[in-house]
Formats: C-alpha cells, sequence, structure tokens
C-alpha cells in the first residue's frame, strides 16, 4: 500500500463535558500511533470512571484507516460505537480514540437520541481539539566541517518544506533533517548547488514529519 503524502491527526489529548437531558457525556479524545497505545487509553478511562453508566469508544489508530474498532459498552446496538466511528472518518482524523463516558440522567434518549448524542460529542470534540498535519517524509545526514556549519544553518532557516531533526558534534559536524518528499528533488540540488558539490547528504529512512 502506497504512503498516503499527508494525514491529520489531534495532539496530544482532549476532553469536553456535555449535558444531553441531564445525562452526562465526557467525551475523551487521545492521539495513539498503534492498537495497543488506543486499548491501553479506553483501560486508563474505564478505570477512571469505572461508575459511569456507559464508557463507550471508538478508534482508527492507524493513518490508513485500517485498523479500528468501536464498542456500544451497553447502550443498545449501534447507537455509540459506529456512529463514534463514522464521526471520526466525517472529521478526517486518524491515529486517534474517542471515548465517551456517560452518566445516565433518569431520561431515556431513545435509538435516535443516543445516535445523535454520541455522534455529536465525538465530532464536537475532534473539531474542537488540537490537530496537527503530519507529511511524507524523507530523512537525511548531511556531514560537513565547522566552516560550512553556519551555512548549513542558514540554508535550512525559515524553511517551510524542510527542518533540522537534530546535530552531533562528536566527530566533525553531523546534521539530521527532515524533508517533504514533495521538496526532496528541489533541496538536494539547492544543497549541491550552495555547496558546489563538497557536501552530500545521506538518505537514513521514510516517514512523516510535522512542519510548524
Amino acid at each position: 500500500m502506497a504512503m498516503k503524502e499527508s494525514y491529520v491527526t489531534v495532539d496530544g489529548e482532549y476532553e469536553e463535558v456535555t449535558v444531553i437531558e441531564k445525562s452526562k457525556f465526557i467525551t475523551h479524545v487521545k492521539h495513539v500511533s498503534s492498537e495497543e497505545e488506543a486499548r491501553s487509553f479506553i483501560e486508563r478511562i474505564n478505570k477512571k470512571y469505572y461508575d459511569a453508566t456507559h464508557n463507550c469508544y471508538a478508534y482508527i489508530a492507524d493513518k490508513e484507516g485500517t485498523v479500528f474498532r468501536f464498542s456500544d459498552d451497553g447502550e443498545p446496538q449501534g447507537t455509540a460505537g459506529i456512529p463514534m466511528l463514522e464521526a471520526i472518518k466525517n472529521g478526517g482524523v486518524s491515529e486517534v480514540t474517542v471515548a465517551v463516558t456517560r452518566y445516565f440522567g433518569g431520561i431515556k434518549l431513545g435509538a435516535g437520541g443516543l445516535v445523535r448524542a454520541y455522534s455529536g460529542c465525538t465530532a464536537s470534540a475532534l473539531k474542537n481539539a488540537k490537530k496537527k498535519e503530519l507529511f511524507l517524509s524523507s530523512f537525511y545526514t548531511l556531514s560537513c566541517g565547522y566552516e560550512y556549519y553556519k551555512s548549513v544553518l542558514k540554508l535550512f532557516s525559515g524553511a517551510k518544506d524542510y527542518y533540522i531533526k537534530g546535530q552531533d558534534f562528536s566527530d566533525g559536524v553531523k546534521v539530521e533533517f527532515a524533508v517533504k518528499v514533495s521538496a526532496e528533488k528541489t533541496l538536494k540540488e539547492k544543497i549541491t548547488e550552495t555547496f558546489s558539490g563538497r557536501l552530500v547528504p545521506e538518505k537514513t529512512g521514510e516517514g512523516y514529519g510535522e512542519y510548524k
């Protein structure tokens, strides 16, 4: 499967509270990078809100949207987990887990009301949570002498499509950087031109990078 050029996920964790017909809904959102992380987060919510009427959840644990799961946790079948999962998909985010804790307030919402409540809480939380976009990137190491160091920093200063990930001065200078795949050819040509071919970056891998 080809890697996506970019994807959007939530940044960290987020929580919000909604009251619907006296029932209290607490929506928890968290970025996860694996199914194990998703399950761990759900377990944490279950332990913290052990006295809740329901702790329903849905997650998409990968970038492509192929690793997903949901649970109604005792609500009528199809009224919580699936609506939450659909809200995640409609929100255009991945690598995310949403858990909705409900404390029953004494008024039954009916199947339609439950679907609207769980999907609405999920959609609202995802809309309000801080998000970030990650881009398919190539990672490189650029080795150089100290006389080139300032020029290398200048090359990366203010750039939007590439950034320095790390630096090592134990044996000369090694600058680790990430560059969007879409800008990879342009940056390599720029390095060659700037340093007249004396510096050649070594590719170390591919993955996703966050560009400020």
